[in-house]
């Protein structure tokens, strides 16, 4: 009842998990200077008390009593003064904000937004300005003749706004140059990949999927979405538990990060105990909403990435895009060193509950790498770069996977017309091939392709 009394914008709030609130907090700019308002309000009550009812000018030097006057003045002009810095940063905010949806991706505003710097900067400004607004109310027509507490805490809120101000413009400038975005964006897939899916998945993963019920599978029922949007979080851990529970096993037809709309087949189900079985509850352990987040899904960091290399590629930007793909290359590594690509869950009893989609190693590196290859089309310089990246890729990852990034790089440069092709462009090309197939031990394919850029007359 007290839920629905609450604004629509806070009871959303209130209905997410713990993980996807956090989650969503961090996004906006509210939270952390709401944070800093409540510590200035603190403040604000500890210095007044201090000066008004403990009086501790009796108990100080003469040198730090200050008249009440002159306290009023210094308050009063340090609320313009803070409140000119506050709107010279939001200025320098909505610059940064503006170049970034101009110039890359405005997917990237959320990291910017969502940096601690930032919203630690927004919130001390505001703390600052509430704690001078509120003081000054309560001074203001006070016969208290000298204050020390309140001149003190309020020349050092002026100061600490000051050097937040010069650390808020360094913070926004180094944050725009594009090595510190795409490296804020790879270490943020990874952090995702380490304390998300490592925890959410790979723990109960199985190599091999032993007993699937397959004499119950005949009386498998389906399970549609209850609403349309993007698939943002599983709760696989209960899923996996209610399942055991139920004697069922579940099968996924759409994945973190796809789109369904209502009543398209999302899950289904069989198993000895499936003839009575709560839907809604395992409906419930998945969050459909209207956008996609990262919590779950890598690939969205990675479209992220692509996306910088794509518009760098748009505004004649090379060496953006040459970055980018090595910032890919990296991310490559954590996804094979992380993820296990098996679809299947189990319990703690080694049985299957939870099936998958299925997914493999080729599919993000066509995620990482495919949309890139397509915008570069023609760029021979970008086209080697991204064939010597997957050449490194190969050299420090498993040798079974060889075979998708040899194929991957041969599907690149099937496009290329030997006859545009510039001498130089061709050299290079080839000496990241050649690489690329002494790791993946394709020599004798290359050869081929040698041939096909000087062909034998």
């Amino acid at each position: 009842m007290f839920l629905k009394l609450l604004p629509v914008s806070i009871q959303k709030y209130a209905k997410m998990s713990k993980r996807q609130r956090k989650h969503e907090m961090q996004m906006t700019l509210w939270y952390m200077p709401f944070f800093y308002i409540l510590l200035s309000i603190v403040f604000v009550v500890v210095t007044l008390l201090l000066d008004l009812i403990f009086q501790i000018e009796q108990y100080t030097f003469e040198f730090f009593r200050i008249n009440a006057e002159i306290t009023r003045m210094l308050v009063s002009t340090l609320i313009g003064g803070i409140l000119t810095l506050s709107a010279f940063t939001l200025n320098s905010l909505l610059v940064v904000l503006t170049t970034f949806s101009g110039q890359f991706s405005p997917r990237m505003l959320l990291n910017f937004v969502s940096d601690r710097r930032t919203q630690h900067a927004l919130g001390i400004f505001n703390g600052n300005f509430v704690y001078v607004l509120l003081v000054f109310l309560f001074i203001g027509n006070t016969r208290h003749e000298f204050f020390v507490a309140v001149p003190i805490v309020t020349i050092f809120l002026a100061f600490t706004s000051a050097v937040t101000f010069i650390y808020f413009i360094n913070h926004a400038t180094t944050w725009m140059q594009v090595h510190n975005i795409t490296d804020t964006m790879k270490h943020s897939s990874e952090q995702m990949i380490n304390q998300t899916l490592r925890k959410d998945l790979e723990q109960y993963r199985a190599e091999e999927p032993g007993d699937l019920m397959e004499a119950e599978r005949s009386n498998e029922k389906p399970i549609g979405a209850i609403k349309s949007g993007y698939i943002q979080i599983v709760n696989y851990r209960k899923m996996i538990e209610e399942a055991r529970k139920d004697n069922i096993i579940i099968q996924f037809h759409a994945q973190v990060g796809d789109y369904i709309l209502k009543n398209n087949k999302l899950l289904s189900y069989w198993g000895p105990g499936s003839d009575d079985i709560d839907e809604q509850k395992y409906c419930k352990m998945i969050i459909i909403d209207y956008k996609e987040t990262e919590l779950q899904d890598i690939q969205m960091g990675m479209h992220k990435l692509a996306e910088i290399a794509i518009k760098s590629l748009g505004n004649n930007d090379p060496k953006t895009a040459t970055n980018t793909i090595h910032q890919m290359a990296e991310l490559m590594l954590t996804v094979e060193d992380y993820i296990t690509f098996t679809p299947y869950l189990m319990d703690n009893e080694e049985q299957v509950r939870v099936i998958l989609l299925s997914e493999s190693f080729d599919s993000y590196i066509y995620r990482g790498f495919g949309y890139i290859r397509h915008y570069a089309r023609d760029n021979h310089l970008i086209i080697t770069e991204l064939v010597d990246s997957i050449a490194m890729v190969a050299e420090s990852i498993d040798s079974s996977k060889h075979h998708m990034l040899w194929e991957f790089a041969c599907s690149t440069i099937d496009h290329i017309e030997t006859e545009v092709i510039y001498q130089l462009d061709k050299t290079f090309l080839l000496e990241a091939m050649e690489r690329l197939s002494k790791v993946t031990d394709n020599k004798l394919d290359y050869y081929s392709i040698h041939r096909k850029f000087y062909p034998i007359d």
